[in-house]
């Protein structure tokens, strides 16, 4: 090996080694500051807590039989969406809006169309009571009528005043 080699390996290693021992004093530097200034700060930030407990917390709650279980009441899930419920139609002409126009309006699944006598004629000489009975517990033929326009939570009275509703149209 000649000279100039060894005196390049020689300085090559020097800048090397020099490179490396300022990586670690600087990585030690970070460490020493951040352990004096972000670790306090993180350990006494109440939200962090929060979030840590909410995170450790047990994923289910169990009641037992003979204990106190008042306290388990149901939460929504953390992001869950809730709905609202829909409203409650007052009348024949709220609910035919709620709730039967979206097929009934279309002509969608066979049904007929609101205001169309001919499509309707058939049906209502089969009589109101029929047609009640249809609306309420849903009826399958030619086309699929769900039961109460499938708002269950519509009252018989309530459908049966949709039904009249859209036969007078």
């Amino acid at each position: 090996m000649s000279k100039q080699d060894t005196h390049f390996f020689n300085t090559f290693s020097m800048v090397l080694g020099l490179l490396v021992g300022f990586t670690i004093l600087m990585f030690a530097l970070a460490r020493y500051v951040g352990n004096h200034t972000q670790r306090v700060h993180v350990l006494e930030d109440k939200l962090n807590l929060a979030s840590i407990e909410q995170r450790l917390a047990p994923p289910v709650r169990v009641a037992v039989a003979g204990l106190d279980n008042s306290a388990l009441t149901i939460l929504p899930a953390a992001g869950a969406v809730t709905t609202a419920a829909l409203p409650m139609p007052k009348d024949g002409h709220e609910a035919f809006e709620a709730a039967c126009k979206a097929c009934h309006g279309a002509g969608l699944a066979g049904a007929p169309m609101a205001g169309n006598k001919e499509a309707w004629a058939p049906r209502i000489a089969q009589g109101k009571a029929t047609l009640y009975q249809h609306a309420i517990n849903g009826y399958q033929n030619k086309g699929v009528m769900p039961a109460k326009g499938g708002r269950a939570d519509f009252s018989e009275e309530l459908v049966k005043s949709a039904v009249d509703y859209m036969i007078s149209l």
